[in-house]
């Protein structure tokens, strides 16, 4: 059966009494996003709470955009999850494809792209998919590759030439380009789209019929834009994904690319918080949230983050807890020792990128919804 229809049953009643019972709560959480709405970080938020098996907070707060007159974010809207693709998507089928044996973490990434191998530096034949998942690769944390590639063909292959910064797997830094190669990695492993081996094998056994690279024009509406893009694309970015490397992908990427509402990401979470069911096994969690101790004082778990102080998970969550966040305004964290999932959705980008008054809401709010509990 799946999660979704485990977690989230359509019983109005009960709806109702679960609206009822959040407000009251959880009040002071959802007043923490309120004012992070009056002050601007964000015109609106969605949120989904899972704890101990149950959905607990399904609100929104807002609108799309600061315009009064802009549609009101409802708790099912539809928001660009930008780097939480990782997780939701890349890491996914990594744990899947490893599951099934049919990933071996410790392969070197010039015998699945060769073409990363082409320079004289003898070093990035020691790159493989677990530095790359574990962010410690050498390469660099960002790189305007859109600026130089018109196509997905040259983006890859930009991105395939990037110089190392560092020595493969001596220090621990958030790559993009790294989860942009292995998101092609894993293409060529699994003999298809990322979009194509997700939908099937990860989202469509756990319900989560609205999570989609290049969401169909139809579900705009109900897309938050992410902001006005002056300098790129010169048009307002909804229903398309904001970064422009991913854009120039085609929109479907290792690093960026995803949309869904609040509850089919706690879906997601949900899942591993039961063990895996239906898609994993309970080792393959473990393997995948244990924080590596290589390189030493890393924070990352494979393709995932755990806390680190201070974080954006505020102060409550447990050493054993995990999560990511995407540059659009979405986080997700879960923690296993309470079997507590929290998803926090928003486009505190719009109408540019300047704001990042986020980074004070965001762990309040994680604070006060422990605190409640």
């Amino acid at each position: 059966m799946c999660i979704s229809k485990v977690l989230f049953e359509n019983d109005p009643q009960r709806l109702v009494v679960a609206c009822q019972e959040q407000e009251q709560r959880f009040g002071r959480a959802f007043s923490i996003l309120e004012e992070g709405v009056r002050q601007r970080a964000f015109p609106g938020a969605a949120v989904a709470v899972s704890f101990q098996g149950r959905l607990i907070v399904h609100k929104a707060v807002g609108r799309f955009t600061y315009d009064p007159s802009s549609a009101a974010v409802q708790p099912d809207s539809i928001y660009d999850l930008a780097s939480l693709t990782k997780v939701v998507a890349t890491t996914a089928a990594a744990m899947v494809l490893f599951e099934r044996g049919r990933l071996d973490l410790e392969t070197d990434l010039v015998r699945v792209i060769p073409e990363f191998g082409l320079s004289n530096d003898s070093r990035r034949k020691k790159v493989t998919l677990r530095m790359l998942l574990v962010h410690s690769s050498g390469l660099p944390a960002y790189a305007r590759l859109f600026e130089q590639a018109t196509d997905p063909q040259a983006l890859l292959r930009a991105a395939a030439e990037l110089l190392l910064e560092a020595d493969p797997g001596a220090r621990t830094a958030y790559s993009d380009p790294g989860f942009i190669l292995l998101g092609e990695a894993l293409q060529r492993v699994a003999g298809e789209s990322l979009d194509a081996f997700c939908r099937r094998e990860v989202w469509a056994p756990l319900g989560m019929e609205r999570t989609r690279f290049c969401p169909p024009r139809e579900w705009h509406g109900r897309i938050p834009p992410t902001e006005e893009d002056r300098s790129f694309r010169h048009r307002l970015i909804q229903g398309e994904v904001q970064d422009e490397n991913a854009a120039v992908l085609g929109g479907v990427a290792g690093h960026a690319g995803v949309f869904a509402p609040a509850l089919e990401v706690t879906a997601w979470a949900e899942c591993l918080l039961r063990g895996g069911t239906p898609l994993l096994q309970p080792a393959t969690i473990d393997r995948f949230i244990a924080r590596q101790t290589n390189p030493r004082g890393s924070s990352r778990a494979l393709g995932w983050d755990t806390p680190s102080r201070p974080s954006q998970s505020g102060r409550y969550f447990s050493p054993r807890s995990y999560g990511h966040l995407g540059y659009a305004g979405t986080s997700l964290w879960i923690d296993p020792e309470r079997k507590l999932s929290v998803t926090l959705l928003s486009n505190r980008t719009w109408p540019d990128r300047a704001c990042q008054l986020i980074k004070q809401f965001r762990p309040a709010f994680h604070d006060a919804v422990i605190e409640a509990l």
